[in-house]
């Protein structure tokens, strides 16, 4: 069979916002917007990593509201979140319509959000692997430092490990060793996003021959420079129901890679 791996953002590309949004920041009572907010400052201010920067901000205000950050509470939070339209269903249809096309079609996470709230989402069974934040925890099992902390360029390492199958994060070798053989080469890959933070996997996927998509609710003008830049192959509204722009994209790009694999037989 052939193997396709089709990865996402999760942030506003499954999910309407940012997962933290939903209830873990209002349990913490912070403002959303507020918080980003001093991330950023507090980001400069620190000459830090904005990601790390969240990440710390959240054990810190959680400590001042005698909140505990458990990996079971993190887990709690997923049950509240909100999904576009048809992302639930989606991910049996496409799996089915792809073993049509004799195509094996996994499906990955590669987020800058929290992976123990993904873990507690609806949809957690449906990825072969989830790349995400994590926190690391202590003897009493509260959260008390990151232990894998993702930013926007760093996304790009994963593509990295899916196409060579070198899926543990401490996992150095195989990810760093040169092979000609891949599990999953770039043209059987599509990566999904909602804009400009996903940027460096889109362009990185689309120069080697795969496919990017960027997602949007909010007008397709808004992205339509991604397009221009060849930084992605197509822009589709956050709507993954049957027939919807992004189901029709996606089945007609793994019709067209089994029909490529289908060429190749004849030219041997």
């Amino acid at each position: 069979m052939i193997k396709v791996a089709i990865m996402y953002d999760f942030d506003m590309t499954l999910c309407t916002k940012n997962m933290q949004e939903y209830s873990l920041l209002p349990t913490l009572g912070i403002e959303p917007a507020l918080f980003w907010q001093e991330v950023e400052d507090y980001s400069v201010k620190a000459n830090m990593d904005s990601i790390l920067a969240y990440m710390y901000l959240l054990i810190k205000k959680a400590k001042e509201k005698n909140i505990t950050l458990t990996r079971d509470f993190f887990n709690s939070l997923g049950k509240d979140i909100v999904y576009f339209p048809g992302v639930e269903q989606f991910f049996d249809r496409i799996n089915n319509y792809a073993l049509e096309h004799d195509i094996l079609l996994q499906h990955f996470i590669i987020s800058s959000g929290t992976k123990e709230i993904i873990d507690g989402c609806s949809i957690k069974d449906k990825f072969t692997r989830i790349f995400a934040c994590e926190y690391h925890y202590d003897e009493n099992g509260q959260a008390d430092f990151p232990a894998l902390a993702i930013n926007y360029t760093g996304k790009t390492q994963f593509l990295f490990r899916i196409n060579k199958n070198s899926l543990d994060v401490f996992d150095n070798s195989t990810i760093n060793s040169f092979s000609t053989a891949r599990d999953i080469p770039f043209e059987q890959m599509i990566y999904i996003g909602d804009g400009f933070t996903d940027v460096p996997c889109m362009r990185l996927v689309k120069a080697n021959g795969g496919y990017s998509i960027a997602v949007h609710d909010k007008g397709k003008e808004t992205y339509k420079k991604l397009v221009d830049d060849g930084r992605v192959n197509y822009v589709a509204v956050a709507d993954y129901r049957e027939n919807s722009e992004i189901d029709n994209i996606i089945r007609l790009i793994l019709e067209k890679i089994a029909t490529q694999h289908q060429l190749k037989k004849y030219s041997k």
